[in-house]
């Protein structure tokens, strides 16, 4: 129902390429292009400065961006009340989470997501906390799922799980004939951690900074963008890594890693839902009840420990 230049317009303006644009609106380029050309004049100004291949929004062009997020986040609203009339889901829902809640929470919440409401247009971003944060500061995504201790004070921050990260090796290491090591032997371990800008990163650090440590004084060997990456690592290496117990649930069961416990160590966090202040967003609102009763029966069957989920407030 939306003017579709407006959508054009977003796609181009935040992708700042014709090209990416049209690849993602699934339009042609001159038709892109067209919708560009008919919104400038119907306003009498520029909307891109272009220099060469490159383009850059000009001061007309940021006013109707900030303008057209509004209005584009009207219509999805709009979109899914007016089906809501009807006692039906649909329009589109656009999520962001964080690396380990993507991959070792989301899925099957998922499946059951888009198979009981089939009409929801449902995307899902996955990358560090510091990305999704910004892509909700950006309006990229609507709701975002993160794991970081930081908290951005433009944005709401609603926990839902607990989860804790343990200190694993594999099960052939050198280091798997410790149960547990000291703090002092812990700093001499070379470990394999994840990446600047991730949750699981700032949770390990705030937990050395509880024993007056910094991650500078750890033996470091590598930082590695996935826990996945972290785990295959792990199987061909005599280091450490500090991962979600989540991630490994089915490995330990099997016995291809094991849990060496540090002295002291206790890293936890909460995996909270984030948004923008103030922002009430339908669907989102909708997705996030979903997700809390899914865990909720997931405990009730035992799956989860009663500990771990956090109420809604």
């Amino acid at each position: 129902m939306s003017d579709f230049r407006l959508k054009v317009f977003y796609s181009v303006a935040k992708n700042l390429s014709f090209t990416k644009a049209s690849q993602e609106l699934f339009v042609s380029q001159p038709a892109i292009t067209k919708h560009i050309r008919e919104l400038e004049s119907l306003y009498g100004v520029r909307l891109f400065d272009r220099q060469g291949n490159k383009i850059s929004l000009t001061g007309a062009g940021e006013l109707l961006l900030e303008h057209c997020e509004r209005i584009l986040a009207e219509y999805r609203k709009l979109e899914y009340d007016m089906h809501l009339l009807q006692q039906e889901y649909a329009g589109q829902l656009r999520l962001g989470a964080s690396t380990t809640i993507a991959q070792y929470v989301l899925p099957p919440v998922l499946a059951r997501f888009t198979e009981k409401f089939p009409k929801m247009d449902l995307t899902l971003m996955d990358s560090n906390s510091r990305n999704i944060e910004r892509a909700l500061q950006e309006h990229t995504i609507d709701l975002g799922m993160v794991e970081g201790v930081f908290r951005l004070p433009d944005l709401k921050y609603e926990p839902f799980l607990c989860d804790e990260l343990v200190p694993v090796v594999s099960a052939e290491s050198s280091l798997a004939v410790h149960d547990e090591l000291s703090m002092e032997e812990f700093c001499r371990v070379p470990l394999v951690l994840r990446e600047r800008g991730s949750g699981t990163l700032d949770a390990i650090e705030m937990a050395l900074a509880e024993h007056n440590l910094k991650l500078s004084a750890m033996n470091v060997r590598l930082h590695l963008g996935s826990t996945e990456s972290i785990k295959s690592f792990l199987k061909y290496s005599n280091a450490m890594g500090i991962v979600s117990i989540q991630a490994i649930e089915e490995e330990l069961k099997e016995g291809i890693f094991k849990v060496v416990d540090v002295e002291g160590l206790q890293v936890k966090r909460h995996f909270c839902f984030v948004k923008p202040q103030g922002q009430e967003e339908s669907a989102a609102t909708h997705f996030m009840h979903f997700l809390r009763n899914y865990l909720k029966k997931k405990q009730e069957e035992g799956e989860i420990g009663k500990s771990l989920l956090i109420a809604e407030s």
